[in-house]
């Protein structure tokens, strides 16, 4: 979201086209557009340039104002709340059902809340179908036939919509540290990024699966500014029936490519699952780095302090109730469900309360540095030459011997390694290399990757390679089998006829 730019809010029921149009605008496909009703829920934030003038584009959930109960309840409150900001607003209609009630009393709404729209009657593809905008000025207002999918009308559009917004050079878009929330459905990611952001940014329900889209939300803080992303939860890919969710859980792991730190968030009630695992390795085989926040963890203070005191009561010590062995205690099983994230950091946290919260900001540092860093050669080099290569294992049959080493890029850092080795050397190699470049540098919660520079072969002594004469080709065999032949050399012998 970007205060500094004008925005335009695209609004209306479900269904009629509102998705196609932000992606449109925005030269995106940041918003999931199917057949099916109700899939966008969370405001959706893009950037647009027409004619030199930049705004801000924000997509909504389909409004039906006589619900106000549950998702369609919390749909509509986030599409009042973009609108409050809104320099212009967009009501998108169906050009091929024509004005329903719930059009008509949606563009009422607005213009009592000082926000009159400019209708765009989607769905009309052709200038031949023109005629279907005409039935809808009984909404009032401006109207505009439009194809959101094939572009037809969108130009007459804009020129309408940002003719007051300021001209001027498309500010280069801010560098901010890209930070991914991901985890299984209902582990509290978009309760996580209210807390962030100190607002109600991302629907939050009981109900599993309630965010679809990727919600991005910028939070500024001790003037460091962060993006972070609301994924959809990952499902496994059998337990998705619905178009919308296999396409929100392909979306999230698309858009995890777009983070530099992932946020793998685990359920502190239920502890480390397999499928976390799975989702955990999404993130590290992307090379994002990432770091295990383990949510809920009030539930599970509350629950060992019961535990405690129905100890007490049998007379036991009742010590299960103190935080920091409970943390002692929780921090090994979490390692031990990911051995793979071994230079994961884990924190403990509250995102329903807040607690903790301080210390998550505090690693997203630590380890957005971590990712960025760059060793010289001369310091790789002298790390080198104090490493013992012999006590790495490695199945190859010859001594391992590493002669120079140098850090080829960052995010994540990458080094190229000078070997003796004619094959790439073993993992368990590469793993003992990684230990050990970790413990003279700091590359916490950022994976590390090896390439190599392999020694060409050695031809064995004895075996000469035929020099021949500039200018001439060895024989093929066919043409070596021809000459022969020519020559009689294969000639079979004929058989005699006649008795013996």
């Amino acid at each position: 979201m970007n205060t500094n730019m004008p925005s335009i809010v695209i609004v209306g029921r479900p269904n009629v086209g509102k998705s196609t149009l932000f992606n449109r605008l925005t030269g995106t496909r940041r918003s999931i557009v199917t057949n099916e009703p109700g899939i966008t829920r969370d405001r959706i934030y893009g950037r647009a340039n027409w004619e030199g003038r930049a705004f801000e584009v924000v997509d909504t959930g389909g409004i039906v104002p006589e619900q106000n109960a549950g998702i369609p309840g919390e749909i509509l409150r986030q599409a009042y709340m973009a609108i409050e900001s809104a320099a212009r607003v967009v009501q998108v209609v169906d050009g091929r059902v024509g004005p329903t009630a719930v059009d008509a009393e949606l563009a009422q709404l607005l213009r009592r809340a000082g926000k009159p729209p400019v209708l765009a009657v989607n769905k009309v593809d052709s200038p031949q179908h023109v005629d279907l905008a005409a039935q809808f000025y009984e909404l009032g207002g401006e109207v505009f036939p439009i194809s959101a999918e094939h572009g037809f009308g969108i130009d007459d559009l804009l020129d309408a919509v940002t003719q007051d917004f300021p001209k001027g050079e498309q500010a280069e878009a801010e560098r901010y540290v890209n930070i991914a929330i991901i985890g299984r459905p209902n582990v509290g990611k978009s309760t996580l990024l209210n807390r962030l952001a100190g607002a109600e940014r991302a629907i939050v329900s009981p109900e599993p699966g309630t965010t679809r889209d990727a919600v991005d939300t910028v939070v500024e803080r001790h003037g460091k500014k962060y993006c972070f992303l609301d994924t959809a939860g990952i499902r496994r890919m059998g337990k998705t029936k619905l178009v919308a969710e296999k396409l929100s859980v392909i979306m999230a792991r698309q858009h995890l490519e777009r983070a530099d730190v992932a946020v793998l968030l685990v359920d502190g009630a239920v502890g480390v699952t397999s499928h976390d695992a799975t989702i955990a390795s999404y993130a590290e085989q992307s090379g994002r780095s990432v770091i295990i926040a383990v949510n809920k963890w009030d539930l599970a203070l509350e629950a060992a302090r019961e535990k405690a005191e129905r100890e007490k009561q049998h007379g036991g010590k009742g010590a299960g109730g103190n935080p920091e062995k409970l943390l002692a205690d929780y921090e090994p099983m979490v390692r031990g469900k990911l051995k793979f994230l071994s230079y994961a950091p884990v924190v403990f946290l509250s995102a329903l309360t807040g607690e903790r919260i301080e210390k998550l900001f505090t690693l997203i540092d630590r380890v957005a540095e971590a990712r960025q860093r760059r060793i010289s050669t001369g310091a790789l080099n002298r790390w080198l030459a104090n490493v013992d290569l012999d006590r790495g294992t490695s199945p190859a049959s010859r001594k391992v011997k590493i002669y120079y080493v140098t850090q080829a890029m960052v995010a994540p850092p990458t080094f190229v390694l000078f070997t003796n080795q004619t094959k790439p050397l073993h993992f368990s190699y590469q793993r003992f290399l990684e230990n050990r470049l970790r413990a003279a540098f700091d590359f916490t919660g950022t994976p590390i990757r090896f390439t190599q520079r392999l020694k060409k072969r050695e031809r064995p002594e004895g075996e000469k390679r035929e020099m021949r004469p500039e200018g001439k080709r060895a024989p093929r065999h066919s043409e070596k089998r021809g000459s022969e032949k020519h020559r009689g050399k294969h000639k079979r012998p004929s058989k005699k006829r006649g008795g013996r």
